[in-house]
Parts: structure tokens; C-alpha cells; sequence
């Protein structure tokens, strides 16, 4: 049984037509599948919480595993990760259709989709990768404008998680007008960059320490961001974390702050290219935990999503707990 999370409203509509030809394939192979359309946010998180909560209640695994196959953006992927309850029982697939996509930029997935949903529907398993867990150590009642009915303490994420900056750009733009006009003519990644000018020039810049679990200290008078990466790739295609290895248990924190507008306006286009290690002011640790406190409370995303403002939050990494069939 493969059970089929789709966002309609990815590509501006066209999440449906991609499904359609899941579903064609399914019929012909004779494979049973079910399929769930998204009303909403949180919505993907609650259905998967559903079909995978009771093989994680179970003392004996079930014979049959529960296939999942995403269609939609890395905020959807977001949901079905977050929502997973049983990682050894789950085998998830993956249909790329947001305007970002960061996922799957650094995982060499068929160029056509048909190819990539013929290989999901073999059901085995290609890869194994890592994720992350974000705990808000502090809630605050500030909240993101597209933020889900309930918000837990802890939030999954796999591609990266931030604070600061990057997670101020997503919270805007996610629900800008202007994005959603832009994404009507393919050109929605324009939003990031307008919000992100405006970000650079007016956002909070308050005092930040980081300190991981094996005892690396870095402190900010002025932090921008902080971002814990499992992938290279966050924000619509900017090279964050050029040597990040997927599979290892460990994030690549990549940090900054006290820098002049100057020196972020240079370093910021540079990162778009992995350029960016050994400019001023930017920093590079790699560790499995990170507790992260801020002099005042900044909006923290997790796969670009954004649930609320924090000033206390701790990342771990979980090693190869994401079995993927594509």
C-alpha cells in the first residue's frame, strides 16, 4: 500500500496533474495506494501522525511497511517527517514540487518524473538519511502568521533549521502577496530576495552564544543567523553548507554576525555559490547538539517553515533515521 500526501496547491495547481499519473501507474501495476490532498498547515503532519502511529504502538513490527509518497514543497516534506511516529517502519518517497525544493538539490533524482515515480513504486529503499529535531527550550506567544492550530515543543526538520535572518526572510515571504503572484509566473524564488534586502537593512540583531554538545563555544555581540544544516542547500538553492555529508549524525552549523551591511551584502551572494567560508564575521562547527540562547526572542524555521519566535532552542541530529525510496 503506498499512501499518497499531495499538496494541490504546489506549482500553482499542477501538484494535481503530477498525481494523476501516480495514480495511472498504480492502476496499471495493479498497486494499491490511498491518497490524502492537504486543506491547509499542519494538516499533512496530522494524517501522517494517523497511518503511522499504530505500528509505533505495536510490540512486533508489522510485516508491511507503511510506503509514504510526498508531493509537494520542503514545507510539506516538512509536515510528513514531523509527523512520522515509527522511522523504522516508514519508507518515504519523494516528489519535489515546491519553488525551492532545497531536498532534493544535493540527492540526484531523475530529471523526469515519471522516472523518479517508477522508482518510488518499486518500495525499496535507496538511501538512509539523517534528521534533526529542534526543541524550543523557550515558546513565545509571538507567532508566525501561517503558523499550525497547535504548535508542539519540538519540531523535526530535514533539510536545515535557523534562527535569525534566514528564518525572519521565510516567515515574511511565506506569506507575502507578492510571492504567491510571482509564483503564478515562475518566478516566486524573487520574493526571497526583496524580503531579504529589507531583512539585512531592519532586522534585530541581538547577543547570541552557541555551544555544542562536545563543548565549542561561539558568541555574537550582533548575531544575523544561525542555521543547522543537513543539507548544502536552504533558502531556494543558497549553497549554506557545501561540505555537509547527509548520512554522518552531525549538523554543519554555519553562523554569523557582527558584521557591517557591507561585509553581508558581500557574503550573502557568495553563499548563494558556496563561497562563503572565510569571510568575516562567518562561521563554520559541525556537531550533533546545539543549544542556541539569544538576547531577544527571533523567529526560528525548520525547512523554511516558521511556527513562533524563540530565544532558547536546542538541535539534534539523528543519524540515518529517514528511509527513502527515491
Amino acid at each position: 500500500m503506498f499512501y499518497c500526501i499531495v499538496n494541490p496547491s504546489a506549482r500553482s495547481g499542477h501538484g494535481k496533474n503530477i498525481y494523476n499519473m501516480f495514480e495511472e501507474k498504480c492502476r496499471l501495476s495493479g498497486i494499491p495506494y490511498k491518497v490524502v490532498f492537504t486543506k491547509g498547515p499542519g494538516h499533512a503532519m496530522s494524517v501522517v501522525k494517523r497511518l503511522t502511529e499504530k505500528s509505533a504502538s505495536e510490540g512486533d513490527k508489522p510485516s508491511e511497511p507503511v510506503n509514504l509518497v510526498v508531493m509537494g514543497g520542503d514545507g510539506t516534506l516538512n509536515e510528513v517527517v514531523s509527523g512520522i511516529q515509527d522511522f523504522d517502519n516508514v519508507r518515504l518517497g519523494v516528489v519535489p514540487l515546491g519553488s525551492g525544493n532545497d531536498f532534493v538539490r544535493d540527492l540526484g533524482f531523475p530529471r523526469k518524473t515519471e522516472e523518479l515515480i517508477d522508482q518510488i513504486l518499486k518500495g525499496e529503499i535507496v538511501r538512509k538519511l539523517d534528521i534533526g529535531n529542534v526543541h524550543y527550550d523557550h515558546m513565545t506567544k509571538t507567532l508566525s502568521r501561517l503558523h499550525d492550530e497547535r504548535i508542539e515543543s519540538d519540531r523535526r526538520f530535514d533539510v536545515s533549521a535557523g534562527i535569525g535572518f534566514d528564518a525572519a526572510v521565510c516567515e515574511e515571504a511565506l506569506s507575502s502577496k507578492t510571492k504567491n503572484t510571482l509564483n503564478k509566473i515562475g518566478l516566486g524564488k524573487a520574493t526571497y530576495g526583496i524580503v531579504a534586502v529589507r531583512q539585512i537593512l531592519h532586522a534585530d540583531q541581538p547577543a547570541c552564544d552557541i555551544e555544542t554538545d562536545d563543548g565549542q563555544k561561539l558568541h555574537f555581540d550582533h548575531l544575523i543567523f544561525a542555521a543547522a544544516m543537513i543539507h548544502h542547500y536552504e533558502g531556494g538553492g543558497f549553497n549554506f553548507a557545501p561540505d555537509a555529508d547527509l548520512q554522518d549524525g552531525y549538523f554543519d552549523l554555519i553562523a554569523g554576525g557582527d558584521m557591517s551591511t557591507g561585509q553581508i551584502f558581500k557574503a550573502l551572494p557568495m553563499a548563494y555559490f558556496g563561497k562563503h567560508y572565510g569571510q568575516p564575521g562567518i562561521y563554520h562547527i559541525r556537531a550533533k547538539e546545539i543549544k542556541i540562547t539569544t538576547a531577544l526572542p527571533l523567529w526560528v524555521h525548520t525547512d523554511g517553515e516558521v511556527l513562533l519566535k524563540s530565544d532558547s532552542i536546542t538541535l539534534s541530529c539523528y543519524k540515518q533515521k529517514l528511509n527513502l525510496l527515491s
